[in-house]
């Protein structure tokens, strides 16, 4: 039977535990107050999207004070991972916003930095990526494409992101499905779906391929045609076949997520993860996944190490297979 003695000492035990906790909620804050958010990649592409969108959201759920991100493109990240792993090394309220096109570049590109160096935070989002062409393009279809690739694939160039990312993979398995070599397709890489869209838009390539969301508004303006999607089924809410329905057996969805620079310790870590937890739960990041068409598909922590470690292996064997490593 509890003494009043005891009543006294288990009170006063949970005081001091609900100070502790307080003081970590209020350090935990105060650590996350100024978020840095580095992207390796140019503005205005899948990743510059999706770090702006962190932003937005953390900040109209007062999860944030302010935020500062910084641009370091090339090289689909091969250049700015090495900058995040040395100099912001240890800092306890940065994140870097990368994803699948950074695991095919590093490869590609034999980078000594690896994304696994850094501290896996969250996987946020899929997305399917689309085949386009400018509005003023002959060609209607995936099929009509489809005919002209193999017909002549030299006047098929293919703008996309960098090499052995995710668009370039995506080209590669499209040429391997309708029995072209991968040497004879012309892919010509930007340092973003941006600088993609430009190419296309200026007749500089006949086709270029990225993410639905960074072609979405050129779309809906009337200026790009989009001939397919990569995801396996039709999205919905949009009126584009997959490649699969034009007879080009090949699907391939994009994933992007956050990541913790290495020396950061566990209980920082944790706290960007409750962070991201926090704000992928809310209404406004909801909203705003739908309105961009992204497919949500959380995962933290040790889980999405793992993820990142499959994913690697799993995309050096496609690369090896299309001759891209």
């Amino acid at each position: 039977m509890l003494t009043k003695r005891d009543l006294l000492k288990s009170s006063v035990a949970a005081a001091a535990l609900a100070a502790v906790a307080g003081r970590t909620d209020r350090a935990v804050a105060q650590e996350i107050a100024q978020l840095q958010v580095f992207v390796p990649a140019a503005p205005g592409g899948g990743w510059d999207q999706t770090a702006r969108t962190i932003e937005q959201v953390l900040k109209a759920e007062k999860l944030i004070g302010n935020a500062q991100i910084t641009n370091v493109g090339g090289a689909g990240g091969a250049v700015g991972l090495p900058q995040f792993v040395n100099q912001w090394r240890g800092r306890q309220n940065a994140i870097m916003v990368a994803g699948m096109v950074m695991v095919g570049a590093l490869i590609a590109n034999k980078s000594p930095v690896k994304l696994i160096q850094t501290v896996p935070v969250a996987r946020l989002t899929g997305e399917a990526e689309v085949l386009v062409v400018p509005a003023s393009s002959p060609i209607k279809s995936a099929k009509e494409f489809a005919t002209a690739l193999k017909a002549d694939p030299k006047k098929m160039s293919c703008a996309g992101g960098s090499a052995g990312g995710t668009d370039h993979i995506l080209l590669g398995m499209i040429g391997k499905a309708l029995g072209v070599p991968a040497a004879q397709l012309t892919y010509v890489a930007y340092p973003g779906g941006g600088p993609a869209l430009a190419a296309v838009l200026g007749g500089h390539v006949a086709v270029a391929i990225s993410g639905w969301g960074e072609f979405s508004e050129q779309i809906k303006a009337g200026k790009i045609r989009p001939l397919a999607v990569s995801s396996p089924d039709r999205i919905e809410g949009i009126d584009v076949p997959t490649l699969k329905q034009e007879g080009i057996e090949v699907d391939l969805m994009n994933w992007r997520g956050v990541f913790a620079p290495p020396g950061v310790n566990a209980q920082q870590r944790q706290a960007m993860i409750t962070l991201i937890e926090k704000m992928a739960n809310s209404a406004t990041w909801k909203a705003e996944v739908k309105k961009r068409d992204w497919t949500p598909i959380l995962l933290t922590g040790d889980e999405y190490g793992k993820f990142i470690e499959a994913e690697t292996a799993r995309i050096e064997a496609i690369l090896k297979d299309l001759g891209l490593a």
